[in-house]
């Protein structure tokens, strides 16, 4: 059999022997090149003294990177049961620094299972990629219990993500990435990386959390003010804000804001500010 660098079966291989067909309804897209995923692996820093929690690993090569890589410990969850034969052989291989949890990531507790210093590495399945996002960037206190993401998105949602006030990806990811933390494009993958190729390219994003918010607000309001605002994007603000509060155009102009601006024309720190009109 021929071995990797890492010392382990080609994932084609893997794939092969334990009959791996991607699937569309968990939302998987296989990376197979293990000098990609070592790439992406090495977009998280130094993983020597970190636990790595991976969400959907599948047959296991942004796993291999991660481990290969140096991370003191791998937590992976791992939805699909066919996969954790294949993962179950690198967990051996690696003497145990591979923790494979079989569940649905979306309710599964950290904090039982990893310790600090956490990165979180991942090549998210497509169907619930926002949604662990969003989770992540909204905890109930901050800082949050993690270091740093390094995330891969559709491309679409890694634009968003990193987006600018004034640009037409510029919404809610943008803000909620912003406030807390520094978001940016690592590195872009074309459909072809992977298999089945997907329809759409795909981008890493890494996240480093700061320790407090770059501008004071309570996080909830903020929450409900960006959801109102970004949920009517095309209306001004003095209309998609209205079921806020009957007075909003005062509101706005006490805090510097014309009543005619759209969402995507107001800055963070402008979120932050209107924010504190409904404290």
């Amino acid at each position: 059999m021929t071995l990797s660098a890492d010392g382990l079966p080609p994932l084609r291989e893997v794939i092969a022997t334990h009959e791996l067909r991607a699937q569309k309804s968990l939302g998987q897209n296989f990376l197979l090149d293990l000098n990609l995923t070592g790439k992406i692996a090495r977009q998280a820093g130094d993983l020597s003294n970190c636990d790595v929690l991976e969400i959907g690993p599948g047959p296991g090569g942004l796993t291999r990177a991660l481990l290969s890589e140096g991370a003191r410990r791998v937590v992976a969850i791992e939805r699909d049961q066919r996969c954790l034969p294949a993962l179950a052989q690198i967990s051996d291989h690696y003497d145990g620094r591979l923790n494979v949890i079989s569940g649905d990531a979306l309710a599964f507790n950290p904090g039982e299972h990893l310790n600090r210093p956490i990165k979180i590495v991942a090549n998210l399945p497509y169907n619930i990629g926002t949604e662990l996002l969003v989770r992540w960037l909204t905890p109930k206190t901050w800082p949050p219990y993690w270091d740093s993401l390094t995330l891969m998105f559709q491309r679409e949602v890694a634009q968003r993500i990193v987006a600018k006030p004034g640009s037409k990806a510029y919404g809610r990811l943008s803000i909620l990435a912003g406030w807390r933390s520094d978001a940016k494009i690592v590195m872009d993958l074309p459909p072809q990386a992977f298999t089945p190729a997907p329809k759409v390219s795909s981008a890493v994003v890494h996240i480093t959390k700061c320790d407090k918010p770059k501008f004071e607000c309570d996080a909830k309001v903020l929450e409900r003010v960006v959801a109102a605002a970004f949920g009517q994007r095309r209306k001004m603000l003095r209309a998609s804000l209205k079921s806020l509060a009957p007075d909003i155009e005062d509101r706005l102009r006490s805090v510097g804001i014309p009543p005619t601006e759209r969402a995507e024309q107001l800055t963070i720190q402008q979120f932050c500010e209107l924010s504190k009109q409904f404290t």
